[in-house]
């Protein structure tokens, strides 16, 4: 078993499916006191932060509907 595998499992179809919301590719190494230049955003960039706020989104709008189904009225409830 590989080690991702345990963190990127889908519960549905029970195969290892690859997480989206990063890429080590791109992780730059930190910027030091010494870069006074600023970075220059490019339409790679721009196309990168865009895709990361849609995975955002989609997990946020996953998490609400588990919020509702854990909380939300039961058939009882909603006939009282």
């Amino acid at each position: 078993m590989i080690l991702r595998e345990l963190f990127y499992f889908d519960r549905d179809t029970s195969d290892s499916m690859e997480d989206d919301s990063y890429d080590p590719k791109y992780d730059d190494s930190p910027m030091k006191a010494s870069d006074t230049r600023k970075t220059r955003l490019t339409l790679a960039h721009l196309n990168r932060i865009r895709k990361a706020s849609e995975i955002h989104q989609q997990e946020l709008d996953k998490d609400l509907e588990f919020v509702k189904q854990m909380y939300g009225a039961t058939g009882e409830e909603e006939g009282l």
